[in-house]
């Protein structure tokens, strides 16, 4: 009877633990399918002027528009996209009365950044997303100054390169001239979601642990497997 006790105490013990995981992270699954929705609303909204002093906290994700003349200088980040393969983001400068800022004017092949170079052009409205991409971390490498190769979008390092605020709006409409370069809006495809993965391991974890439970309470005491 003690074997038995102990057996179903840590058996059905852990399982429970086990699937109170599985919830816990079916829990977090909706609250973050909730979060994820409210970006993709936030993003679709109607655009505004661009705040006097934009906040990566209150602001990211907010669709402006703004009006200045891009600067010939650029920054080429290098991204891949989905069935086109390895190529840039173009980072450029707009020249504003109110401050310069930067503008993610979207991607371009490699092929097609061979020999790409831009002249300051007249003025122009862009409408995008404000963002503060989380890109980089220890294992990033520093840019290729030589070669005008960025690794990743660090928002204060290429603004200080391009001697700009530490503001990004990535484009999402505006007349382009000067290269072949497509828009790569803000969307929420970089948000991870794996609570759903998490969920299916905890409870097949328990189901397991509910199994073993079994095996072992059918055993006789004293059975050796030998």
């Amino acid at each position: 009877m003690r074997r038995l006790a102990f057996l179903l105490t840590f058996g059905l013990g852990g399982a429970a633990i086990l699937i109170s995981l599985g919830i816990w992270q079916v829990q977090r699954l909706a609250w973050k399918e909730g979060v994820i929705a409210n970006i993709e609303a936030r993003i679709a909204d109607a655009p505004v002027p661009l705040p006097a002093t934009p906040d990566a906290a209150t602001d990211s994700y907010l669709p402006v528009t703004v009006t200045g003349s891009l600067g010939a200088p650029y920054l080429r980040v290098l991204v891949s996209k989905k069935q086109v393969g390895a190529g840039y983001r173009i980072i450029r400068p707009m020249l504003r009365a109110e401050g310069d800022i930067l503008i993610d004017m979207g991607f371009v092949s490699v092929a097609d950044a061979d020999g790409l170079t831009f002249e300051e052009g007249p003025s122009l409205t862009v409408t995008g997303n404000l963002q503060w991409p989380q890109e980089t971390d220890s294992y990033t490498p520093a840019p290729d100054l030589a070669e005008n190769i960025w690794f990743a979008r660090d928002v204060p390092a290429m603004a200080a390169a391009l001697d700009t605020e530490p503001v990004l709006v990535v484009r999402r409409d505006a007349p382009q001239s000067g290269g072949p370069v497509t828009p790569m809006p803000v969307d929420t495809a970089a948000i991870p979601n794996d609570h759903l993965q998490y969920a299916i391991t905890w409870f097949s974890l328990s189901a397991i642990w509910l199994a073993m439970t079994a095996i072992f309470l059918r055993r006789k005491p004293g059975t050796n497997k030998s």
